[in-house]
């Protein structure tokens, strides 16, 4: 009742999705990490990811923050397609964290940008109309 009535808005169940997703492909460069593959000490990949889901998750009120998930999940996922460390990683199942890590960076970066797109395109359709 106290949110309806201070006109705060929620989160869309596409902006969740976003979060989630980016959320989850962090927990995939994690588990890359724990279970021995190459990363920097401190993974910028990781840092991107945790602030656009911050980005996406805190700044409700402002419709660009949809576009921020969808621009970082582009991003690293086309980026993780062609790196070929990710080729690598995949191709050998035998390190099983590491094969396991990257599957789950690159699905849920793929399941942020479809809620990215959503959530976007929700936020600008539903545009206050001009009073006049």
């Amino acid at each position: 009742m106290e949110r309806a009535m201070s006109g705060s808005r929620s989160l869309s169940v596409a902006g969740k999705l976003t979060v989630a997703g980016l959320v989850v492909a962090a927990a995939g460069i994690v588990i890359q990490i724990a279970s021995g593959a190459e990363y920097p000490t401190v993974p910028p990949g990781l840092i991107i990811l945790l602030v656009a889901a911050g980005v996406v998750a805190l700044g409700i009120r402002w419709r660009w923050t949809s576009l921020a998930g969808v621009i970082v999940a582009l991003f690293l996922l086309v980026g993780g397609a062609l790196a070929s460390q990710a080729r690598d990683q995949l191709g050998d199942p035998t390190r099983v964290g590491v094969f396991v890590g990257t599957v789950i960076q690159l699905l849920a970066l793929a399941i942020a940008l479809i809620g990215g797109v959503v959530a976007a395109r929700q936020s600008y359709r539903t545009r206050p109309r001009a009073r006049g």
